[in-house]
C-alpha cells in the first residue's frame, strides 16, 4: 500500500475516531480536533506535554509508532488500561474512543500514580504488550529477567514500564537517525581493500546526497534485511512506497567512495545455514552455473561421455546449451526455487533444502561498498587492468591494490612471515585477504600490492612487479564442473559460455575483470538506439530497475508490448569498482547501479578490528577515527 494512504488515513483518523467530542473533556475546544496536523500537536502536548513528538508522524514507519503512542496514551487517561484496551488503543481504537466521547461519566484523568498498586496492576499487563511491540521477543525477554532479578522502587515506575518506555523512545530516535542521517556499517569483505579493510565499523553520511525515504518502512528495529539467529526476513510488505529522496547537500562525485543497495540483489536463494541467511552474493551468477550444471547432468545420464568426444563434438555440445539457454535457465530457477542446492553440490548429495527464493525491494537488499569510478555519461574502458575514464587514466586512490607476479627465478623473498611484517601485509587464515603469496602458483610469487607498497618491493628488490593476468572465475567453476566428466577442451562455445561471468552477461560480449571493452553509462533524460547487438547492456535497466516489460523476438525489440529501436532512461545510473581490484565483485559482474540504490558516503572510520590479528584483540589503532578517501 501506497505511503499516500497512510498519511490519507492520519489525517482523517481524528475525526473517525471522534476527536471532536474528546478535546473539550481535555479542557481543549472542539475546532482544535478539526485541524489536520495541529490536533495531533494539541494531543501531544495535552496528554504527553511533548508536542514536537507529532513532527514524528511525517517519517514514514514512525508515523505508525506515534499514531500507537498517542491513542494509547490518550485512551489510558480515560481509565482504559487493560490488556484487552491496551490492544484495541494500539490496533483499532475506535470502539474505546466512541466509549470516551459518547459516555458522559468517563472524564480525563491524571496520569497514573505509581504509589497507588491498584493503579500498577490494572496497567501490569497493558505495559507488557508495549515492551513486546517496542522489541519484539527480545526486549520483553530482557525486561522480565531484570524483573525477576531486581525490586522496584515504591512509588516509581515498574521496571517493565521503565523499559518499554526507554525502548520505545531509543529505537524511534535511532531509527529517525539511521534512516535520515547518519548509519553505522561493518566492512564484511575485502573488496575494498586497502582502503577500507575487514573489521571497519564506519558511518554511512546519508545527508550527503539526500536520505532515502523507506520503500519498506515497516521492519523489526535496528536490523535490515534478515532477523538474526532466526533467519527470517525482518520487514513487512503492509506499507509500501515509491522512490523518493530527500534533497542533499551535494551530488555523487567520481571516486565517491559510496554504500548502495545490491542491484544484483533483486532476487537470493535464502538458506539459514549462513549468518546472512542468504547463499552467495549474487543470484544471477548462481543461477548461471547451476544451468550448466544441470545441461551436463542431462547429458550426462542420457548416456554421453566427455572423454570420447574430441574439441569439435565437445564444441558442438557447448552450442547445443548455448542454443537452449533459456530453457536450461528456466530450470534451474524452478530448482532453487524448490528449495534445492546445486545439483552438483554435497548438500544436494545428501538430501539437504534451503528456504528457496525471496524477492526484496530495493531497500532491504544488501548493503554494498565501492568506489564510483563512473557518473552518468561517463565512457569507461578497461585495458591490462588499467581503468580509462573518458579516455583518460583515473584516479588511483592511495588504498587501490592490484594482483602483481613475478617469478621466484628473478628474486628471493625472504620467508612469508617477514613480508608480511616488513611491509604491513595481511593474509588471512581462510585466504579471504592474501597479499603475499608464495605457494599457490609453483613459478611465481603473487602480490596483492597498493602502488605504494610496489614501488617500495621494487626498490627494495631492485625488480620489476608485472601486472598479474586475471582468469575469470568462471574458468574456475567450470573446470571443476567438467572435470567431473574426465576432460574438457576451451572451445569457442565453451569461452562464449564463459562471457556470463561478467557483465553483461551475454554470450556474446567477452568482458573480463582486467579487460572491459568501452562503453558509457547511461544518464536520466538520454534517448539511445538499441538493437538486439547492444539491448544486453540495457535489459536490467529497461525491466528490473526502470520497471518495463522486455521482450526480444529475432532482431525485433518490444517494450510493454511495443515494438520499439530507442530508449530513454527514467534514472542516472553510475559504476562501481572495488580499490581490490582483483578481490572484487562489482560493476565488472553485475553493471550498472541505479540512482535510487545509492544509501549515502562512507564519512569515517570510528573504529577497526581486525579478524586475522590476534595482537591487543586486533585492533587496528591506526585507523580509528579515519576519514574516508
Amino acid at each position: 500500500m501506497s505511503f499516500l494512504y497512510y498519511y490519507l488515513f492520519l489525517l482523517v483518523h481524528p475525526y473517525i475516531a471522534q476527536w471532536h467530542k474528546i478535546f473539550p473533556k481535555l479542557g481543549r475546544k472542539q475546532w482544535e480536533a478539526l485541524l489536520p496536523g495541529y490536533n495531533y500537536f494539541i494531543l501531544f502536548k495535552s496528554v504527553l506535554n511533548k508536542p514536537w513528538w507529532s513532527l514524528l508522524l511525517i517519517f514514514p514507519g514512525v508515523h505508525l509508532v506515534m499514531w500507537m503512542t498517542i491513542n494509547v496514551s490518550l485512551l489510558r487517561r480515560f481509565g482504559f488500561f487493560s490488556f484487552q484496551q491496551t490492544l484495541q488503543g494500539l490496533f483499532f481504537p475506535y470502539f474505546l474512543f466512541f466509549k470516551t466521547a459518547k459516555e458522559q461519566d468517563l472524564h480525563y484523568g491524571q496520569p497514573t500514580n505509581w504509589a497507588n498498586s491498584k493503579e500498577i496492576e490494572q496497567r501490569k499487563w497493558g505495559d507488557h504488550i508495549i515492551l513486546f511491540m517496542a522489541l519484539p521477543v527480545i526486549g520483553h525477554a530482557l525486561a522480565i529477567i531484570l524483573d525477576k532479578v531486581t525490586r522496584d522502587k515504591p512509588g516509581s515506575k515498574p521496571r517493565v514500564k521503565e523499559y518499554g518506555d526507554s525502548f520505545v523512545w531509543a529505537l524511534v530516535a535511532a531509527a529517525v537517525i539511521r534512516t535520515y542521517s547518519f548509519e553505522p556499517f561493518q566492512i564484511p569483505t575485502g573488496s575494498m581493500e586497502k582502503t577500507m579493510v575487514v573489521g571497519d565499523f564506519l558511518f554511512v553520511n546519508k545527508l550527503a546526497y539526500g536520505p532515502k525515504v523507506p520503500i519498506t518502512p515497516l521492519s523489526y528495529p535496528l536490523v535490515h534485511n534478515i532477523v538474526p539467529f532466526l533467519n527470517v526476513k525482518s520487514y513487512l510488505n503492509w506499507e509500501t512506497g515509491t522512490y523518493t529522496r530527500i534533497p542533499g547537500w551535494s551530488k555523487i562525485e567520481r571516486n565517491d567512495v559510496v554504500v548502495f543497495n545490491f542491484p544484483s540483489g533483486d532476487t537470493a536463494i535464502l538458506d539459514p545455514r549462513t549468518p546472512n541467511g542468504l547463499m552467495g552474493h549474487d543470484f544471477h551468477g548462481l543461477l548461471n552455473n547451476e544451468a550448466f550444471s544441470q545441461f551436463l547432468i542431462s547429458k550426462s545420464n542420457n548416456g554421453v561421455e566427455f572423454k570420447t568426444l574430441d574439441s569439435i563434438g565437445q564444441n558442438k555440445l557447448f552450442e547445443e546449451y548455448i542454443n537452449g539457454y533459456s530453457f536450461w535457465k528456466e530450470k534451474a530457477r524452478k530448482h532453487f526455487a524448490a528449495g534445492y542446492f546445486p545439483i552438483l553440490s554435497m548438500e544436494y548429495r545428501e538430501g539437504l533444502t534451503h528456504g528457496g527464493l525471496i524477492y526484496r525491494p530495493v531497500d532491504k537488499r544488501e548493503n554494498y561498498i565501492k568506489r564510483c569510478v563512473g557518473i552518468p555519461g561517463d565512457f569507461i574502458e578497461i585495458k591490462n587492468s588499467t581503468l580509462y575514464v573518458n579516455g583518460n587514466k583515473a584516479f588511483i586512490s592511495p588504498g587501490q591494490a592490484l594482483m602483481y607476479s613475478i617469478s621466484k627465478s628473478k628474486v628471493n623473498f625472504p620467508s612469508v612471515q617477514e613480508m608480511l611484517r616488513r611491509y604491513g601485509l595481511e593474509n588471512s587464515d581462510d585466504r579471504a585477504r592474501i597479499d603475499f603469496d608464495a605457494f599457490s602458483d609453483p613459478e611465481n610469487y603473487k602480490l596483492n600490492l597498493t602502488k605504494k607498497e610496489k614501488q617500495k618491493i621494487e626498490k627494495d628488490f631492485n625488480v620489476k612487479l608485472e601486472i598479474d593476468k586475471m582468469e575469470s572465475n568462471i574458468w574456475q567453476t567450470i573446470t571443476l564442473q567438467l572435470q567431473l566428466f574426465n576432460t574438457y577442451y576451451r572451445t569457442p562455445a565453451l569461452s562464449k559460455i564463459a562471457n556470463l561471468e561478467q557483465f553483461p552477461k551475454d554470450f556474446n560480449v567477452s568482458n573480463t575483470m582486467t579487460d572491459f571493452q568501452k562503453f558509457q553509462i547511461p544518464k536520466k533524460g538520454q534517448r539511445i538506439a538499441i538493437n538486439s547487438k547492444n539491448i544486453a547492456w540495457y535489459k536490467r535497466i529497461i525491466s528490473a530497475y526502470e520497471g518495463h516489460k522486455l521482450s526480444i523476438k529475432g532482431d525485433d525489440i518490444y517494450i510493454d508490448g511495443k515494438k520499439t529501436t530507442s530508449y530513454q532512461f527514467a534514472m542516472n545510473y553510475y559504476w562501481m569498482m572495488g580499490d581490490n581490484r582483483f578481490h572484487s565483485a562489482d560493476s565488472r559482474v553485475w553493471g550498472f547501479v541505479p540512482e535510487d540504490h545509492i544509501v549515502g558516503r562512507a564519512s569515517f572510520v570510528w573504529f577497526s578490528k581486525s579478524p586475522f590479528v590476534d595482537s591487543f584483540l586486533g585492533i587496528r589503532f591506526d585507523r580509528i577515527f579515519r576519514f574516508v578517501v
